[in-house]
């Protein structure tokens, strides 16, 4: 079997600072700051040394040069060690099928590997004469569902987005993220990218052109091309006067990021938190308040599509307005730093013990985790708060590091320690999901699930079936645990292996 030189993506996927416009295709090459990568074990397992562990590369800059669509990717060969091939020989509609599964609530070790396979430059699968667009869609698209919406704009803006097989994905990206002037511009000298008469209607009149606007709209409304909330929307937005007159309209349970820019621009404004995760990034413009982009930072971190520093950030802009909800969170963050900034271990134990069950239910406790796990280690806390404590540096991206420094007595957190350094004591796993991922850290070759995928080259596709299986196991579904650790291993993901293994126990096996 052929092991992979690969990298995995283990920290959180960063947008870039509010506020600012979002990264181009051309930044996320040149400038390291939006992912960071580790090196996993590429060596066969059977030939692991006892020291093997993970390192942090640096990441190198590749031109755009003439890169085919079919082959486009924000993290080039040189920087993933994924060879071309990765999905070439798997069918174009399985592998589609297989990122609708995708879970919208993933362990973030998974979620940092799906990001990795979705970005990384490589060919296109078997398409069986489908467009060799429609791959780079599904990527980008898969992307704006986990909120990702800059990674995906990035990658459709490498790619050329100035056709239309990808236009209407471009202008919807850009919308989002309050861009849009450069695909307006390019549907203005190519009117033939859109058949969506809206999207039309809404670049004439936002680049000043409000003849060609008007005359579509009128023309659009005749030949019923445009359905009743839309026409509204664009009227308004083309005749703000008549807002007042007209009645509100209630948001459509089918909201498009044009429709949510139309009521904004009508002076009625969508909350985003019961609208799909990528709408969260419109928060993060600064025409937001606060607490507004608190809870879209908090949607886009529980998937990656934020890093921790930026949630980090927000949380300690400004003193909390309130108690309660969100501002538990504001309150906790902040007397958490100021323990840690006095070195006061009460006050931080206090904070702590607060916070980490709020996070942890909120799904960012691998957030905290990566922005203070490390310096809870270093701290004297009498237990709850010390348990906590070592959970977050477990769950840090320094967990091997710290587990080589620990000494610890009671055998649940020995068993994690012996996780952490890559080699699971099957003498003190007790429970069915310790035995299970045990079981799977003895094996030294890919499970018969995805062997046939493996031995037919069909990699990525191997990679993201065990990745996907291991996701959806439950706490006691031990074969789907063994089955997709097992691969992850097999191919050279040791790193996103001990990650998902730990976030398996801390986050899922545990109440």
């Amino acid at each position: 079997m052929r092991v992979l030189n690969a990298l995995s993506l283990v920290s959180l996927i960063a947008s870039p600072a509010l506020a600012e416009e979002p990264l181009s295709a051309i930044d996320w090459l040149k400038d390291p700051a939006p992912i960071s990568l580790t090196q996993p074990l590429v060596s066969p397992l059977p030939e692991l040394s006892e020291e093997a562990g993970s390192s942090t590369p640096d990441v190198t800059a590749a031109p755009l040069g003439s890169t085919p669509s079919e082959t486009v990717g924000l993290l080039p060969f040189s920087t993933t060690g994924l060879p071309p091939e990765l999905w070439s020989a798997s069918q174009a509609k399985t592998i589609s099928a297989l990122f609708e599964r995708i879970s919208t609530d993933p362990l973030p070790a998974l979620q940092a590997l799906y990001y990795t396979l979705l970005l990384a430059e490589a060919e296109a699968p078997s398409s069986q004469g489908a467009s060799s667009s429609t791959f780079l869609q599904d990527r980008a698209a898969t992307l704006m569902r986990m909120g990702a919406v800059d990674p995906a704009l990035a990658l459709i803006e490498q790619a050329g987005p100035q056709r239309a097989s990808v236009f209407d994905l471009w202008f919807d990206l850009a919308l989002l993220t309050g861009t849009e002037g450069q695909a307006c511009s390019a549907l203005s000298a190519n009117p033939t990218l859109t058949q969506k008469y809206e999207t039309r209607i809404f670049c004439a009149a936002r680049d000043g052109d409000w003849q060609t606007a008007a005359l579509t709209f009128e023309t659009a409304n005749a030949l019923g091309l445009l359905n009743e909330r839309t026409s509204t929307l664009l009227a308004q937005y083309l005749d703000p006067e008549t807002i007042e007159a007209a009645p509100d309209l209630p948001p459509s349970r089918d909201m498009t990021p044009l429709g949510f820019r139309l009521f904004e621009a009508a002076g009625a404004p969508l909350p985003t938190r019961n609208l799909p995760r990528a709408f969260a990034v419109a928060d993060l413009r600064g025409v937001s308040g606060w607490k507004a982009e608190i809870e879209a930072a908090e949607r886009l971190a529980h998937t990656g599509a934020l890093p921790a520093n930026r949630l980090l950030g927000l949380y300690t802009s400004q003193r909390p307005a309130a108690s309660g909800g969100v501002w538990e969170r504001v309150s906790g963050v902040q007397a958490l730093e100021r323990a840690l900034n006095r070195n006061d271990d009460e006050a931080a134990a206090r904070a702590l013990t607060k916070l980490w069950p709020d996070m942890r239910r909120e799904g960012l406790a691998v957030a905290l985790a990566t922005l203070y796990g490390p310096a809870l280690t270093k701290l004297n806390l009498p237990r709850p708060a010390g348990k906590m404590a070592l959970h977050a540096g477990l769950l840090s991206p320094e967990y091997e590091t710290l587990a080589q420094s620990l000494s610890l007595t009671k055998r649940a957190d020995r068993f994690l320690q012996t996780v952490a350094l890559g080699k699971p004591d099957r003498s003190l796993a007790v429970t069915t999901t310790e035995i299970a991922i045990a079981d799977a850290f003895a094996r030294t070759e890919a499970s018969n699930d995805h062997r046939g995928m493996l031995d037919d080259g069909r990699l990525g596709q191997a990679i993201l079936s065990a990745a996907l299986q291991l996701d959806a196991a439950g706490p006691n579904q031990s074969r789907d645990i063994v089955s997709g650790l097992s691969t992850l291993r097999a191919v050279g993901l040791e790193d996103t292996a001990r990650r998902a293994a730990l976030q398996i126990l801390l986050l899922k096996a545990r109440s």
